[in-house]
């Protein structure tokens, strides 16, 4: 097994959500020979149905999908290993990546999949209020179906304000829940927005979120949409040699997806953009198909 783990592959994909799992797909009917380094923890296994994925118009459940492109991968010959990656060096032949427990793999070439994790609220019971969809992470992705119904926005003032005018497209019914003081209420011009008092705590109570407030008042919503940031494993990158932007993020040549070190391609939330499956799984087909032309050339017997 040690000596199959050093054999370096063609391509080791780090995170095993869509991202990943497309670009494995995709290697192994190129016939590259491609590892998948997966944590288990995609943001996409904390939806409870995406209805905007191609292709499933009844709409399907986060796990569901990830079950189904890791068989499709897998299918055309991706092998996998559950891994939290740590560490990512540039090596003579390539690259050496390192998990937690001090495993290591080579690969000629990798492509970074490993997402962001979202910030939960300090609330009990968070994921299962996720899970039913009182709570939700991504109004591009699902604040069709809470049109007209009454919403809460929880998070830092400018962070809750940035996302006031796209919500109003879905509901007239939008509160602003503010970790932190008000800012310049000019910002909500035309809104029509709610602004509760700040600094109250979120609570579940099985069925909806509620915002408690000084003296105990409760207010309660349909959902809420908490906007308290993601942490990113765009580290990795920086590891290998990538300069990462003021930010802290990978920049990459939106034409091939490479990070500026050779053989290193990131895709999916990893990325700075429009965090979505379908953007997620396009640029893991551009950054397949361009590692493979850069590989040897590898003609069949």
């Amino acid at each position: 097994m040690d000596a199959a783990r050093n054999a370096p592959v063609d391509v080791l994909v780090i995170g095993g959500g869509p991202a990943g799992l497309t670009a494995a797909t995709y290697l192994g009917r190129l016939h590259r020979r491609c590892l998948v380094l997966d944590a288990g923890d995609s943001r996409a296994r904390w939806i409870p149905e995406t209805n905007n994925c191609p292709g499933f118009p009844q709409g399907i459940a986060g796990t569901a999908l990830l079950a189904r492109m890791r068989e499709q991968a897998a299918v055309h010959g991706a092998a996998f290993e559950q891994a939290t990656v740590t560490s990512l060096r540039r090596t003579a032949g390539g690259f050496e990546v390192q998990d937690e427990s001090g495993r290591r793999w080579h690969g000629h070439a990798v492509i970074l999949a490993s997402g962001l994790s979202d910030r939960l609220p300090a609330m009990a019971h968070g994921e299962e209020a996720v899970a039913c969809g009182a709570l939700r992470l991504c109004p591009v992705c699902d604040a069709y179906e809470v049109t007209d119904r009454d919403i809460g926005l929880f998070g830092p003032w400018d962070a809750i304000v940035a996302h006031t005018r796209f919500l109003r497209g879905y509901s007239a019914r939008l509160s602003l829940l503010p970790t932190d003081a008000h800012g310049d209420p000019a910002a909500l011009e035309g809104m029509a927005a709610r602004v509760l008092p700040a600094g109250g705590r979120l609570l579940f109570d099985g069925r909806r979120c509620g915002y408690v407030v000084e003296g105990d008042d409760c207010f309660w919503f349909d959902t809420v949409y908490p906007f308290l940031g993601c942490d990113s494993s765009a580290g990795l990158a920086a590891q290998a040699g990538v300069v990462l932007t003021d930010t802290g993020e990978i920049p990459v040549d939106r034409s091939h997806q490479t990070t500026g070190v050779p053989g290193l391609y990131a895709v999916g939330d990893v990325v700075s953009g429009l965090n979505q499956i379908s953007v997620a799984v396009g640029q893991a087909a551009v950054a397949a198909l361009d590692v493979h032309a850069r590989l040897p050339f590898a003609p069949r017997a």
